[in-house]
């Protein structure tokens, strides 16, 4: 849980930053908010207190048990972010001058520094504001830069607040310790689709959620990640490269061209096991009570992927379990020349597919075998970064 200070200013995008402390709020992270007076008309301090769960702060002057509230708030916090920064806000932190509680935190503060410029494109694009935003990038501030839209004014540039999730991902790069740079890292996800005509596919219910939150977390730890992912209704980790997939065969094919390239390969995805052994190139019509299709297996890619792997590589695989957990892990680990496994019982309704939630059992070589209790996905995927990091490359 971090301790965050989140400055909102003067601008109406003020109430898209009830989205991002709404969402930082609900996963546990601890707020104080600062706002200036000018925000305070766009934006209730109650609207914000309600949302975030937390204190609100705006008069520059008042005290917290008897110490000055800017200094307080200031060492108090892990990080600060300001979003929206307007034009006039960040004038006065590039001169340093601090007139209000805000700039007056943003100046005493010395730890780790967001701000997300939001604005009228010609104010966004004037010569003296570029300036200054280069002077806050050289005093430590990362800046998250505006989207290009229609603007609230009707006008149409570059000065739109970013989305929630992106502001998000750049306060967990700054948080995240960058233990996996330099790693390159190769990650499957989703399912596969078999086809069985042009309009009907065999499948699976996997989601793709942890293979996701995988690849997003090691991009977050430094790694250079490639993600190949089979259909899924999910956005694309920011930073990741993904390269799309549909068939088991498809899968394949991306994976042994790619293994090469990555010191890591975590295969989470759930390939099919058949296929139709035919495909109809036109609509099978409904013309019986009975249709028969044949299957055939598909190519084991993990067993494929073991036939050209490098010394050097650390390989993990998944086993998705309805029965017999963890032998159907070990016997999977050994026969499939496995350095990890991570099994899951997608069984239960509360874990695994579809869900937002993962129990898993991490198995090692070593015969080591480590319980994570049910979590967040978000959270299993770092653990199970610690995991592999403490297993394999020891100049971690």
């Amino acid at each position: 849980m971090a301790k965050i200070l989140f400055g909102v200013s003067g601008g109406i995008a003020a109430y898209k930053s009830l989205e991002v402390v709404s969402a930082l709020r609900k996963r546990g992270e601890e707020l104080k908010i600062v706002m200036t007076e000018e925000a305070t008309k766009f934006v209730a301090p109650l609207t914000f207190s309600v949302v975030g769960k937390c204190p609100v702060y705006v008069e520059p002057f008042q005290s917290i048990e008897g110490s000055v509230i800017h200094t307080t708030i200031s060492q108090w916090a892990e990080i600060m972010v300001i979003a929206p920064l307007t034009a006039n806000t960040a004038a006065k932190m590039a001169c340093g001058i601090a007139d209000n509680l805000l700039t007056m935190s943003a100046l005493a503060f010395n730890g780790l520094k967001i701000a997300s410029p939001s604005m009228n494109v010609r104010m966004y694009e004037n010569p003296i504001t570029l300036e200054n935003i280069e002077k806050l990038k050289k005093n430590g501030w990362h800046i998250v830069e505006p989207e290009s839209g229609h603007l609230a004014d009707g006008e149409y540039g570059k000065g739109r607040y970013p989305k929630a999730e992106l502001l998000i991902f750049e306060i967990d790069r700054m948080l995240t310790p960058h233990d996996y740079e330099k790693k390159k890292v190769l990650i499957t996800a989703g399912p596969t689709r078999e086809a069985i005509d042009p309009v009907r596919y065999v499948t699976n219910r996997s989601s793709g959620k942890m293979g996701y939150e995988l690849a997003r977390a090691a991009y977050l730890r430094g790694a250079d990640v490639k993600l190949i992912s089979g259909p899924v209704n999910i956005d694309a980790p920011y930073g990741v490269e993904v390269l799309n997939v549909e068939s088991a065969e498809d899968m394949k094919r991306a994976v042994l061209k790619n293994a090469k390239w990555a010191d890591i390969v975590i295969m989470a995805a759930a390939v099919a096991d058949y296929r139709p052994a035919h495909i109809s190139t036109s609509k099978i019509k409904k013309t019986s009570d009975e249709l028969n299709i044949k299957l055939v297996k598909t190519d084991d890619i993990l067993k494929e992927l073991s036939k050209i792997r490098l010394s050097s590589q650390f390989i993990v695989g998944f086993a998705a379990e309805t029965d017999d957990l963890l032998r159907n892990a070990q016997k999977k680990l050994k026969e499939k020349n496995l350095d990890m496994i991570i099994a899951n019982d997608v069984s239960r309704k509360d874990i695994g597919f579809d869900s937002n939630y993962n129990e898993v059992k991490i198995l090692c070589k070593d015969g080591e075998i480590i319980s994570l209790q049910r979590n967040e996905k978000r959270l299993i995927a770092h653990n199970i970064l610690d995991t592999i990091k403490s297993q394999s490359f020891k100049e971690f």
